[in-house]
């Protein structure tokens, strides 16, 4: 893979995880993002052989480096939840969800950091995710731990870069942790994306507060809802309150280099038509 720009999209792996690297070859993708298992259940079957060693010879195949793939894991985890019992057992399955990628050669996880439910204050909810993914780093050792960024709806916490940077603050090896920043999320939050300038403020922001050297992945969609609207609905790209400025800044932003960028927008039909547009973007270099 010898394209700076990694893009693709969230690919289905239903069949086995050996199919969504098919999945992304189909719609042009030199990135994709997967779930490993069931999104909404606790329990899975481990991963056979077959399937491991199919899903790389599938990647070997499609030319996408384990670099640009992001496995994101269970909706079901919450690394900052208030109940004790319900914390240890998100930490057991977010730990299950790093071996998973570890069996299958790639070295990101991608991962909604976490609620507070209004049972805990802000500060104690950021200190239990940053404690979650140190226990996950101590018992792994490749793969790094990439926190999304959330729209702040309802009690989900993540939505500013304060809060991001403070989780990072606490993970004691920060050569393992990153941020995946969601343009949509990032839009519903507050973050400025319709023109470049605006683009340009909330992206040295990010720098500033978090830093550039943690972000890791991206997620690429419009947003069906108008800035700090705080609820998250994504759109297909130009399509929604965000508009077309904000892509062609990103896929020329010297962060973005060599990190899967994946569309989670609503029409999978145009994919392949978003992916080219989004590669059309790009100033040579």
């Amino acid at each position: 893979m010898t394209d700076s720009r990694w893009i693709g999209a969230h690919v289905s792996a239903a069949g086995g995880i050996q199919n969504a690297p098919i999945n992304a070859n189909k719609i042009g993708a030199n990135a994709f993002a997967l779930f490993t298992k069931n999104q909404r259940r606790w329990q899975a079957a481990p991963l056979t052989l077959d399937q491991i060693e199919g899903f790389k010879h599938n990647c070997i195949e499609a030319n996408i480096a384990s670099e640009g793939i992001l496995p994101h894991d269970s909706y079901l985890i919450n690394l900052g939840h208030p109940d004790a019992e319900q914390l240890q057992k998100s930490r057991l399955a977010f730990f299950e969800e790093m071996q998973r990628c570890e069996q299958m050669g790639l070295t990101l996880l991608n991962f909604h950091p976490g609620s507070h439910l209004r049972k805990i204050d802000i500060d104690e909810c950021l200190s239990r995710i940053s404690d979650s993914i140190n226990m996950a780093l101590d018992r792994s050792s490749k793969v790094t731990a990439v926190i999304e960024n959330t729209a702040g709806q309802g009690s989900n916490i993540g939505h500013s870069f304060e809060q991001l940077a403070q989780i990072i603050a606490e993970v004691e090896d920060k050569t393992r942790v990153g941020i995946c920043l969601d343009t949509c999320h990032m839009f519903a939050a507050g973050y400025d994306l319709t023109t470049e300038e605006a683009c340009q403020h909330s992206f040295k922001l990010f720098d500033d507060i978090v830093g550039d050297k943690y972000l890791k992945a991206m997620h690429l969609n419009d947003s069906k809802t108008p800035l700090n609207s705080r609820v998250d609905r994504h759109e297909s790209l130009g399509l929604g309150h965000i508009g077309q400025a904000a892509f062609g800044f990103i896929m020329n932003h010297p962060a973005t280099k060599r990190i899967p960028m994946v569309l989670e927008t609503i029409n999978s039909d145009i994919w392949p038509q978003e992916i080219n547009w989004l590669r059309s973007l790009t100033k040579a270099e």
